[in-house]
């Protein structure tokens, strides 16, 4: 390897298994000491335990490299700060946090259960939360700053038939780091996001075959680059990886505008917003109609 990560040190969550174990071997490869973070979760986030962390240092360590294991669970401050403060009890400093760490818990929006839609996002946005807040108040003070990367999906933009709050959370992750690379890029300290499209204990239960799907290994270069110096300047993006493709999202911003001069009636909108304003056709929607046509006919529909 390069050793395009030399003696930096980088935290990446759900290191476990998938991408986020991907990402830790590929980050140790290029040099870097790694802080192995995974609760060891079933994919619904039950029967938590250590060993697939202690697994992931194994190999490391087995290469050569540099790890350590943490098995708190981030979706509390607690948990994150532990991620964050085993990178300084080790190393003295963290250059990088990588947050990959998540759960399912799949269901139609009108038969979600509460518990469903908060483990969710407790897992996924608070949990990228608390490692962004540990590790930017460490980043923000120390030389060279530092790099925090977050993993989204493409249904953060789309929407999902059955995955509201995984979306939700996604999109709030999305949010979160746009606040992050603005609030920190004066610190040096800059913000990311994936958003995958890889073969993972998660994508093994989409019921549709996806027309772009790659591995997790495919994904890891990604998360090593935008820890790496050759990014320093990039903040405030959101990345498609899958396969040999990368792509850019585009920035939210206002398509078309209207006055009225006055307070707006709802008959003026009524007369008025279809022609000159218009909609933005959710492209989710014509998806979901094909899949339905194509499980109709009995094919497994393409996504």
């Amino acid at each position: 390897m390069s050793g395009f990560l030399q003696d930096k040190v980088v935290a990446v969550t759900g290191a476990g298994r998938g991408i986020g174990r991907a990402v830790a071997l590929a980050c140790a490869a290029e040099g870097a000491r790694v802080v192995v973070a995974d609760f060891g979760v079933a994919m619904d986030g039950a029967e938590p335990s250590s060993e697939v962390a202690a697994g992931v240092v194994s190999e490391i360590a087995a290469a050569g490299g540099e790890a350590v294991a943490v098995a708190g669970d981030v979706s509390t401050m607690d948990g994150g700060a532990g991620v964050v403060t085993a990178a300084l009890d080790t190393w003295g400093r963290i250059d990088g946090a990588v947050c990959v760490a998540g759960i399912l818990r799949e269901r139609m929006l009108f038969n979600m259960a509460e518990e469903e839609w908060d483990d969710v996002v407790r897992v996924h946005l608070k949990g990228t939360f608390t490692v962004y807040r540990a590790a930017a108040a460490v980043m923000r003070k120390q030389e060279g700053g530092g790099a925090l990367v977050a993993f989204t999906s493409g249904v953060w933009a789309l929407g999902s038939t059955a995955q509201a709050n995984y979306a939700a959370a996604k999109g709030g992750i999305v949010s979160l780091s746009y606040s992050a690379a603005v609030a920190l890029e004066r610190y040096g300290v800059r913000a990311n996001v994936i958003a995958p499209v890889a073969r993972t204990r998660m994508s093994a239960n989409v019921p549709s075959s996806l027309a772009e799907i790659g591995d997790a290994e495919d994904v890891a270069p990604m998360a090593v680059y935008l820890v790496s110096d050759a990014a320093r300047e990039v903040t405030g993006q959101v990345y498609t990886v899958v396969g040999d493709k990368i792509a850019v999202w585009s920035q939210p911003r206002e398509v078309r505008a209207m006055w009225a001069g006055h307070r707006w009636t709802p008959e003026e909108i009524a007369e008025r917003l279809p022609t000159q304003v218009g909609t933005e056709r959710l492209p989710m929607l014509d998806m979901v109609a094909k899949m339905r046509e194509a499980a109709a006919s009995g094919d497994k529909p393409n996504a």
